[in-house]
Parts: C-alpha cells; structure tokens; sequence
C-alpha cells in the first residue's frame, strides 16, 4: 500500500478566547543526548514536539560538543542521574508517548530500557547508531543490548540502513531489500518497524510494516544537503502523534510529511551540514 505525506491533513494554529480555559497538551518525553549545535538530539527532539502542538520533556543521557562539521566530544551522564531524571517527570507530570535517541553505552541502554517496560505508554526508539557525519554515538558493546533489551520495548523503531546493517548484518542497496530488512529487526520484538530508505538513489521511501501489514512511503527527494537532525526529528514526530492518540500509520505519514518539509527548508549554518529548518510550517 503506497502511501503519500501530502495526503495528510495537518490542523492549522486554531484561536483560543481569554475566557477558554486552557487545555493540557499531551506529554512526550525524549531520552537522549545533547546537540550544542541545535539541529539534533534533544534540541531537535523538543523543537518537533512544539511544531506538533504536544508538551515536550527531556531525560538527558549526554553531552555532546557538535556543530555543522561533526562531533568534538561525547560526555556520558552517569546511570543514576538518568534514572533520577525520568522517574522525575513520570512519576509526577506523566507521558502520553516516550522518544528514545542516543543512549551511547549498554548501561545506559539497559538503564532506559528498564525503566520503558514500566511505563505503559507507546515507545518510539531510534537506535542511534552514528551521526550524521559518521561520528560514532553508540558504542559496539551497547549493540546486544538494544537488541535484546531495548528494541522489544518499542512501538515503532526507525532505523535507517546503517544502522538496520550495525544492528542485523542486512546491507540493503535497493528497495526490494527493505522488507527482509524489516524482517529481521521485527525479529527482536518491536511492535512496528519503519526502515528509512533515504539513503538509497531516487525518491526518499520508507517501508513500515509490523510483519502483516506493508505501507509503503514515498516523498520527493530534495536537493538540499542540510540534513542535520533528520532521524532525530521523524521519531521525535512519530512520538508526538503516538502521544495525542493516532494509530502507528497515521502517526507515521503526518510525522513523514513534517520532516519532508523539514528537509526541503533546512538551511545552512557553520562551515558543515546545516539542519533540517523545525519551523517550515510558521515561516
């Protein structure tokens, strides 16, 4: 089933009278690291989560010092400080839907695995694996864990193919290699699994199946290198849909028509690879 993001319908900013009392957003959290240049990781995450309309709330796993040209240094927060900072927003705010980036160490990824198989809410993970200038953000021990421990806690996963190929050993180089892909992630428990083809020639095609269902996603490929942030920005919207009540599949095609405009907006900064533009819809 092909399925175009332009066929998606996105609420516009609706006028709220003084006298309205104000609703509560939904409440979505993000686990993952910091990005001091602003286009991925937390800062990304958050930025989506209000594009969306939801409440966003972050657990910090570590610090990155990054920009346009790629990472200088990676500072991991210690097991309990993460613990402490989820228990903090859960046990007293509460989520609707949890996003899960950059965990860095099996630890640590054994730590936000645990503390997800408690909460019953739907879990996005993006198992992030390098950034987006090769810089890895994932060390090769933490690989069994997210395996076995983190992935059969999520409700959808979005891995692209570098990482469905760190993750399972499946190089994928055409479409026609993404349902065996697809396959062999379902195999370690997520509910869904959405395999981004944007690396691949030709228009930017994704495959979300939970091994029953196929739905094929297609959206033109834009000839703008500044990317930054891209994976981080499509889970991030996927949790935010999650979160405010739509089922996987709509959550998937509003989350990928957001970050097709994303990416056609996004803009230069630094000497490097400028991110994806969070705010297309406003400007």
């Amino acid at each position: 089933m092909a399925i175009s993001p332009e066929s998606a319908a996105f609420p516009g900013p609706a006028h709220v009278p003084a006298h309205v009392p104000a609703r509560v957003p939904a409440r979505v959290l993000t686990v993952a690291g910091s990005d001091s240049g602003g286009g991925a990781g937390i800062q990304a995450d958050l930025k989506t989560m209000l594009a969306f309309g939801v409440h966003g709330m972050s657990v910090l796993t570590a610090v990155t010092a990054q920009n346009s040209r790629g990472v200088q240094g990676v500072w991991e927060l210690p097991v309990e400080a993460v613990r402490a900072q989820y228990r903090s927003v859960v046990d007293d705010i509460g989520v609707q839907a949890v996003k899960t980036g950059m965990l860095s160490s099996a630890a640590l990824v054994e730590t936000v695995a645990e503390l997800l198989a408690g909460t019953d809410v739907p879990v996005v993970v993006d198992p992030v694996g390098v950034s987006k200038h090769g810089d890895p953000l994932l060390a090769a021990s933490a690989l069994d864990s997210v395996r076995k421990r983190l992935l059969p806690t999520a409700t959808v996963a979005t891995p692209n193919l570098d990482e469905v190929a760190q993750l399972t050993g499946v190089e994928v180089r055409d479409e026609a290699g993404m349902p065996r892909a697809a396959a062999t992630v379902l195999a370690f428990g997520p509910r869904w699994v959405l395999i981004k083809g944007g690396h691949l020639p030709g228009d930017a095609v994704d495959l979300l199946t939970d091994g029953s269902e196929e739905h094929w996603l297609r959206a033109p490929r834009h000839d703008n290198r500044h990317t930054h942030g891209t994976g981080c920005t499509l889970a991030s919207a996927i949790a935010a849909g999650l979160g405010t009540g739509q089922g996987v599949l709509e959550a998937v095609v509003a989350a990928k028509r957001y970050v097709t405009g994303a990416i056609a907006a996004g803009f230069p900064l630094g000497g490097g690879i400028g991110p994806v533009d969070h705010a297309w819809r406003f400007r």
